[in-house]
């Protein structure tokens, strides 16, 4: 699968938005699937993306997801990695 970038925004507003308990379901889903081993995942926070009021912002790869909660976040690592 190769190196799949997941950035998930900190800045203030999306952190205080959700994307603090994003970080947690992305740990928690990437440790669960043994990802870590299988495909090489940079998670990484960045700061503001200039999308603010459309937060909580995740950029995976160079596609942006905004308004994520966490439902939206289990959706979206399912779509990139999904179950075997």
């Amino acid at each position: 699968m190769g190196c799949v970038k997941m950035t998930i925004c900190i800045g203030s507003s999306c952190f205080a938005r959700g994307n603090a308990d994003n970080v947690k379901i992305a740990e928690d889903f990437i440790a669960k699937r043994g990802l870590k081993d299988e495909v090489d995942i940079v998670l990484a926070g960045g700061l503001c993306t200039n999308n603010c009021p459309d937060g909580p912002v995740v950029v995976i790869d160079d596609k942006i997801y905004k308004h994520v909660n966490a439902g939206v976040m289990q959706d979206i690592l399912e779509s990139h990695f999904p179950a075997k």
